[in-house]
């Protein structure tokens, strides 16, 4: 058999394993999980198509008329047909500005989450595998992170960024900000969990066995210690995707988040908020179900894996 057959023979084998395990039968039988996984599905692929599927380009200035601003939705009287979604305060249409503005929460919260583990991960190991001084410095250095809120943190940190090198700057740097902070903010979440899934792993005698073959210590956390401690990363990261993008939402509606020439979920609501009391209640009410929606979803989908990937509380 040639090799491309045996690559074809594999991987048909891991999809027939992967439609027979449990992880696939219990969201086969889920409705909730199968609707919250398609809905979400749906979101995050328009958000990413945003360029193609988008009726305008909120970025593109040409393309946007301020005599076209603040017009109701499509299906109102007053509405127009070019805007089915309505129109904000510049003249966007609002579906377009959602779908982007989508992509840029996704993003922020995806980035956000990929710095909350790498560093959570890294002194979670570390912590729990060594013990010792490192494990209580660390752990400390966790407790202290946690008694401040992330809001907090982020609120002190982007407006003295934004008061010490202007607005302009800010701009060009927020989703960056945006990353750095949240991210950094989050870690302990992920480094207390992975600490108590490595302080109940090093105990295992695949461990003590890759000891004494003589691996060195970072290659037993990584390529022995840690696959075995992914369905609690797992089920962290849906939930706190769902956050940072809350976060996001958060920050933006206070004036520290994206800049309103970068629509975001949050930079829309809250542009819009000045304008829901005179009637154009529209451009805050639309993106806030939208954000409402996708924080919901994935707040549903972390609970089924948290429940999946623990077979103690999985009812079947």
């Amino acid at each position: 058999m040639s090799s491309n057959t045996l690559a074809q023979a594999a991987e048909t084998t891991k999809m027939q394993k992967f439609f027979k395990s449990n992880f696939w039968y219990s969201f086969t039988r889920d409705k909730v999980a199968i609707v919250s996984f398609t809905i979400f599905v749906i979101l995050a692929g328009a958000a990413l198509l945003a360029p193609v599927i988008a009726p305008t380009n909120p970025y593109d200035m040409a393309a946007i008329d301020i005599m076209d601003s603040e017009l109701p939705p499509s299906w109102s009287e007053e509405g127009d047909e070019r805007f089915l979604l309505g129109t904000d305060d510049q003249g966007r249409d609002l579906l377009s500005t959602i779908l982007y503005g989508m992509r840029t929460s996704l993003t922020i919260g995806l980035c956000a989450v990929m710095l909350q583990m790498f560093l959570g991960v890294v002194i979670g190991l570390s912590s729990g595998y060594f013990g010792g001084r490192m494990d209580s410095f660390l752990m400390r250095m966790a407790d202290i992170q946690l008694s401040f809120s992330t809001m907090m943190v982020a609120i002190i940190v982007l407006a003295v960024f934004q008061a010490s090198f202007g607005s302009e700057l800010y701009s060009k740097l927020a989703m960056l900000m945006l990353i750095l902070v949240i991210g950094i903010a989050e870690w302990p979440q992920y480094a207390r969990t992975i600490r108590a899934s490595v302080l109940a792993e090093k105990k295992k005698e695949y461990v003590e066995a890759a000891r004494v073959m003589g691996f060195g210590s970072g290659r037993i956390m990584f390529r022995h210690i840690l696959p075995n401690c992914l369905s609690p990363i797992l089920v962290i990261s849906t939930v706190q995707i769902a956050n940072a993008i809350i976060s996001e939402a958060a920050l933006s509606f206070l004036g520290l988040g994206m800049p309103v020439s970068q629509p975001s979920l949050g930079a829309l609501i809250s542009s819009g908020f000045e304008y829901i009391f005179s009637g154009s209640w529209w451009i805050t009410v639309i993106p806030g179900i939208v954000l409402v929606v996708l924080v919901l979803v994935m707040n549903l989908l972390g609970d089924w894996l948290r429940d999946v990937m623990n077979p103690k509380l999985y009812k079947g």
